[in-house]
């Protein structure tokens, strides 16, 4: 037993050691709750934020400030147009970048979805300097990392540049920078989900605000250019045109386009692209213009414009008739998706409605206003009056007859304006309107003012498409003396020649003294031909050549005077003088003549007999006036002058000649021509001899043969014969009968020297020879 005090054995005492405290590592502890507070400021600030860009800003700076980055960017990816673009930067970086998702360092951890570093970016073969040479900036180092959805869907990048103050990130920095992104990703997307939704709305109500726009907008000039504007802004594109098929042509045409300028632009309907869309009918989306075949340059180099991305459709009617073709080009920022493309579809097929409700607008209004000008330029009176016999619309000339200013006239009751003396024109407009027929009554006197007025009236019934009635119309035809005079002259003379004349004064057709060409023309042997035509034959024919004879007296500015049966009357200089009236008045015999020979190759054509005529020409003081009574005037020429016109035509006859022309005009030509002196000569019921002239210029080769020959050896039988040299006259004449047998002329003469030689004329012969019959 062990004493009291006794200290226990070792192996009883208690082995109990100190409490150790765990080592703590301050400074990372630090830093992990500095990790902490930043994606809880992350969560927090990202999560009050109402907008996606007040989110995208907050996190941009939370994340260079974290990071101690020279500038911060977030890039989201597109999935349109599979591009990453930046909707936020923090750093001073301000304009939008566009990149391939596919293209740069931030491509390649989009499309890899793993985190990276670069220290030095232009070392790295990944890195895209193309961004540094847009912005101006110098990138060095570099931290990404990827970003994605809730459901680990890649969304974007998160990238941050140049460490202050000259460092390089570190993994740190890269693991900080992730989980922000993780942080901020669901409010990131809920964001862009939201405003994607808002943006669909935003263009869906746009959609349906400019369709029901269009719906009321019927001025197509004004719609046209709201429909390019609209799809210009829809498709967030640079330009577009609409193009218009023209049935007639059949081309595409535009003449408003956004960008074009004045620049109008028309192609044939099948080349091109919007000629591939217009023939097939089919929609084309093309990324890049240049590189496919269907496209043409050309219209790039009309405009001066370069296209990229081109998306085009067609335009429909109602009815399924291909109208045309909308065209959109360079998409902003990318190429046209397929929502641009079905967006498009939509809108166009909208417009098409739209643009048959204008068009059709269009055209009656172009309609109306074709018919209000074309009543305001008719010289007659029109008035249109309802089915109450109430004045609706009247002309300008209508004004002009009664005197009056449109609106007294307009609202009137036909009893009103047809009073008085008037009253049986208000009696025959409600005869028309309950009859249903038309009435009109020629040379009727209406009283207006106190004054009579000639007028041809006529009541017309009015109805509408469906032949209902609707009212009635009057038209007055003016036929006053002035409208009478100048109705006479046209049936004469040019209707230039006419209105020159009518502006001279009537006094002019009261009578004048004046040097003018009278043309007398007639067909040989006419009796004979009526007998083997018979009466509708003889005038058709009539007809028929009267139709050509004047069409060459008019375009030498001839005034007809009249038909005497088949003969013509003609004068040149009358009723206003010019220059030239003698050689206007021998080219129209000329034509005439020629004229009648393609007559005759018709004729024969078809074994009908030929026409032969006889031309007279003389220029000489004549008388010009209005004659005969005071309901039926002509204007017509008197005179000498006349009458020997007339004999020249019959002789004619009598020297187997075409057409014959006195001294007196042939000294007062100014043109060269092929005549021959034919004889001096006395006609039926003058005195005094008169030279005359052969007009030759019609002949051909074989109507005339050796023209040059006979004309020669005739001039010299033509001398002798006036020298009474009777053997060389002789010689001569035979010498050209000779070379042209059926030269009447020397004929003639030939048998005159004969005659002459056995009975000498005597010493005082001038070589006229007087003409016993006409």
């Amino acid at each position: 037993m062990s004493p009291p005090n006794t200290p226990p054995n070792d192996q009883h005492q208690s082995t109990q050691q100190p409490f150790e405290q765990p080592q703590i590592d301050q400074p990372q502890l630090d830093q992990e709750l500095e990790e902490a507070r930043i994606l809880l400021e992350v969560s927090t600030a990202v999560g009050i934020e109402p907008s996606l860009n007040g989110q995208l800003s907050c996190l941009l700076e939370l994340v260079t400030r974290a990071t101690g980055a020279d500038r911060g960017t977030l890039f989201v990816n597109d999935p349109k147009t599979q591009e990453l673009y930046s909707r936020e930067s923090a750093g001073g970086l301000e304009r939008e970048i566009r990149i391939l998702n596919t293209v740069g360092i931030a491509g390649h951890v989009f499309q890899s979805g793993e985190g990276l570093l670069v220290d030095d970016a232009y070392t790295d073969e990944r890195f895209n300097r193309t961004v540094d040479e847009q912005t101006g900036y110098r990138t060095g180092a570099i931290a990404c990392a990827p970003m994605r959805s809730m459901q680990g869907d890649m969304i974007g990048v998160l990238e941050v540049l140049n460490k202050r103050p000259g460092g390089v990130f570190s993994q740190r920095d890269l693991r900080l920078l992730e989980a922000m992104g993780r942080q901020a990703s669901v409010s990131l997307q809920r964001s862009l989900l939201l405003e994607e939704a808002e943006a669909k709305r935003a263009q869906e109500t746009e959609f349906l605000s400019v369709v029901s726009e269009m719906s009321g907008e019927l001025k197509l000039g004004a719609l046209l250019q709201r429909i390019i504007s609209t799809i210009t802004r829809m498709l967030k594109a640079e330009r577009s045109s609409l193009f218009l098929n023209d049935d007639k042509t059949n081309e595409l045409y535009t003449e408003i386009g956004e960008g074009l300028g004045a620049t109008k632009i028309r192609f044939p309907n099948h080349l091109g692209i919007a000629g591939t869309v217009f023939t097939s009918g089919e929609t084309v989306n093309i990324p890049y213009a240049y590189a496919d075949l269907r496209f043409n340059p050309s219209f790039d180099r009309q405009t001066g414009f370069f296209t990229r991305s081109m998306l085009c459709t067609p335009v429909v009617s109602k009815a399924g008739k291909l109208i045309g073709v909308t065209q959109v080009l360079n998409k902003r920022g990318g190429v046209f998706s397929d929502a641009d493309e079905a967006r498009l579809k939509a809108f166009t097929a909208q417009m098409a409605v739209a643009l048959e409700n204008a068009k059709l607008f269009d055209d009656v209004q172009t309609m109306k206003n074709y018919a209000e000008s074309m009543l305001e330029s008719m010289s007659n009176g029109v008035i249109t009056l309802g089915d109450d016999d109430v004045v609706r619309t009247v002309n300008q000339a209508g004004c002009r007859i009664f005197q009056a200013e449109a609106p007294q006239i307009i609202g009137r009751a036909a009893a009103d304006l047809f009073a008085g003396r008037n009253s049986w024109l208000a009696e025959r407009v409600g005869q028309v309107r309950q009859g249903g027929e038309p009435s009109v009554v020629l040379d009727a006197e209406l009283e207006i003012e106190g004054q009579n007025c000639s007028s041809n009236i006529s009541v017309l019934p009015l109805l509408s498409v469906k032949g209902q009635p609707l009212g009635s119309m009057v038209m007055l035809d003016d036929i006053s003396e002035e409208k009478r005079m100048k109705g006479t002259m046209a049936r004469y003379m040019d209707p230039v020649i006419a209105d020159e004349l009518m502006r001279g004064g009537a006094s002019v057709l009261g009578g004048a003294e004046s040097l003018a060409t009278v043309l007398f023309s007639d067909i040989r042997s006419f009796t004979t031909l009526t007998e083997a035509l018979g009466a509708q034959g003889t005038v058709q024919l009539l007809n028929e050549y009267f139709t050509l004879m004047v069409d060459c007296l008019q375009k030498e500015g001839g005034m007809l005077d009249k038909f005497i049966g088949d003969a013509i009357m003609a004068v040149f200089g009358l009723p206003v003088a010019g220059e030239q009236d003698e050689d206007r008045a021998v080219r129209a015999g000329i034509a005439m003549l020629e004229e009648l020979q393609h007559f005759n190759r018709l004729r024969g054509d078809h074994g009908l007999q030929p026409i032969t005529i006889g031309i007279g020409l003389h220029t000489d003081t004549v008388v010009s006036g209005n004659i005969g009574s005071p309901k039926r005037m002509n204007y017509t020429v008197i005179g000498d002058g006349v009458n020997l016109a007339s004999r020249l035509e019959s002789a004619c006859k009598h020297y187997g000649a075409r057409m014959l022309v006195s001294d007196d005009t042939v000294q007062r030509l100014r043109g060269t021509y092929r005549l021959r002196e034919a004889d001096r000569v006395v006609v039926k019921g003058k005195t005094q001899p008169v030279l005359i002239h052969e007009v030759l210029d019609f002949h051909t080769a074989e109507s005339f043969p050796a023209a040059m020959e006979v004309l020669n050896h005739y001039r010299d039988g033509l001398v002798r014969y006036r020298n009474q040299s009777w053997p060389g006259a002789i010689a001569a004449f035979e010498r050209a009968l000779e070379l042209h047998p059926h030269d009447r002329l020397s004929q003639l003469h030939l048998e005159r020297c004969h005659h002459f030689q056995a009975e000498p004329p005597g010493p005082d012969w001038d070589g006229t020879w007087v003409m016993q019959q006409k």
